[in-house]
């Protein structure tokens, strides 16, 4: 794992508070924080965009979003969209929110990243998460335009040059092989240096224009079994717990934890997770408390029945881990072993 020793800290004792101290059963381990719909580019595998032309013209004010990641309490913010770049705003939403001490990260396609680098400050609260998808050709066909991978790799050059932590998200679909993991991965590990990386098999959203190329639970298994092969998951700087890894593969299997990462977006908190809107409520008790969580999950409900994504398994596999010592000392190896490298 390769995140921060300070983060690590911060989000561990957090969560010891929550599950130890206070005996909470739900509560958030980072916000999807959506302030805006409208995008600059296509994706043939996003959900997230088909709006009418009205939402899409919509900005969440600063007060509102930096409001609901407080009454979440939420240690960590992922401020997705949408491009957040297009908000005129969301350097004072960054600022804010790191003034209240939350690690941000701020996910963006970097077409306007290199234009956009001067409204904001390096800190250890803070990094650019950028989406890459592959290599120059793969990344491309994507995001249906030519030149995005090019300007991505420019655009986290330019930001590593000026202080920013810089990490990436990496969504795969069942075109992908073990190798172009493997290329794409040593690309931003090994030649850019990023800081960490994510990475998720792709979640089949009902809008999205390509419904042909998600994958199926067994897909994801072979494909990530494959490619962590040889100890590439030791050497790679991936922001994710062994357990999370380990359930990529196939070495573990578990059900989702969707009221660990809630949305909050234009509408309000989502129901039940980032993934699928069944309504929305106003305030973050609403959503947990009201919400029916026992209904959905792998064998409960069809829309989940070939969902690995992070945003559903990883909470699962950090609360696993928090309570086994075998785990624990796991994933702490491997955080001393990422800082180090």
């Amino acid at each position: 794992m390769a995140m921060p020793l300070r983060q690590s800290i911060r989000v561990g004792t957090y969560l010891f508070e929550q599950k130890v101290i206070r005996r909470r059963e739900k509560f958030p381990l980072i916000v999807e924080l959506e302030p805006l719909f409208a995008c600059n580019l296509k994706c043939e595998g996003c959900g997230k965009i088909q709006h009418p032309a009205g939402v899409l013209k919509q900005r969440m004010p600063v007060a509102q979003a930096v409001g609901a990641v407080l009454e979440s309490g939420a240690p960590m913010v992922s401020i997705a969209g949408g491009e957040p770049l297009m908000h005129p705003q969301i350097d004072e939403i960054v600022r804010q929110l790191v003034a209240k001490r939350k690690y941000v990260f701020l996910c963006t396609n970097a077409m306007l990243l290199r234009k956009k680098l001067e409204k904001f400050t390096p800190s250890r609260y803070f990094a650019f998460a950028v989406h890459i998808d592959g290599m120059r050709e793969r990344h491309d066909e994507s995001v249906a335009k030519e030149g995005v991978f090019d300007e991505a790799v420019a655009a986290i050059k330019e930001a590593k040059r000026r202080g920013f932590r810089v990490t990436t998200n990496s969504t795969f679909f069942n075109t992908d092989t073990p190798q172009t993991i493997i290329e794409v991965l040593n690309f931003l590990n090994d030649d850019l240096q990023v800081d960490e990386m994510m990475l998720s098999p792709a979640y089949a959203y009902e809008k999205a224009p390509d419904q042909e190329h998600f994958l199926g639970v067994e897909q994801t298994r072979e494909l990530f079994k494959k490619a962590f092969a040889g100890g590439n998951r030791r050497r790679w700087r991936l922001n994710h717990s062994p357990l999370f890894l380990d359930f990529l593969e196939g070495k573990a299997d578990f059900p989702c934890t969707a009221w660990a990462i809630p949305n909050y977006s234009l509408f309000g908190w989502q129901r039940p997770c980032y993934l699928m809107s069944d309504g929305y409520v106003p305030t973050y008790r609403e959503l947990i408390d009201e919400t029916d969580w026992e209904k959905y999950g792998r064998g409960k409900d069809p829309r989940c029945a070939n969902c690995m994504a992070h945003c559903g398994y990883e909470p699962t596999a950090v609360l696993a881990t928090m309570g086994s010592l075998k785990e624990s000392l796991r994933a702490a190896r491997d955080t001393v072993a990422g800082n180090r490298g």
